[in-house]
């Protein structure tokens, strides 16, 4: 892998709404219409941010009949946010320089 395709990961999960994509389908696999209800958003943006985390690797999909499912391809990605919590929490903590 090379720092470009790591880079592509990281900017796929650099927005609110594929962050909480990628949370949500850690509890296991999701169709689109439930992950629709989450946000504040149309289906074809939406898509767009499935795609760019389909792109970069991080789900894949599976039509069954008229719906579209989505799972994590990598279930490590969830240590990277679990780690991402701790840096963040660190941050907030008075005295501890970023």
């Amino acid at each position: 892998m090379t720092i470009d395709d790591k880079v592509q990961v990281f900017k796929a999960l650099a927005h609110p709404v594929r962050l909480r994509l990628v949370e949500k389908l850690a509890k296991g696999e999701q169709c689109v219409c439930v992950c629709l209800e989450m946000f504040d958003i149309d289906i074809s943006t939406l898509s767009r941010h499935l795609s760019v985390l389909k792109n970069a690797g991080i789900v894949a999909d599976e039509k069954r009949g008229k719906n579209v499912y989505y799972r994590l391809t990598c279930p490590c990605i969830l240590q990277v946010c679990d780690c991402l919590e701790k840096v963040a929490g660190k941050r907030k903590k008075p005295g501890i320089p970023v």
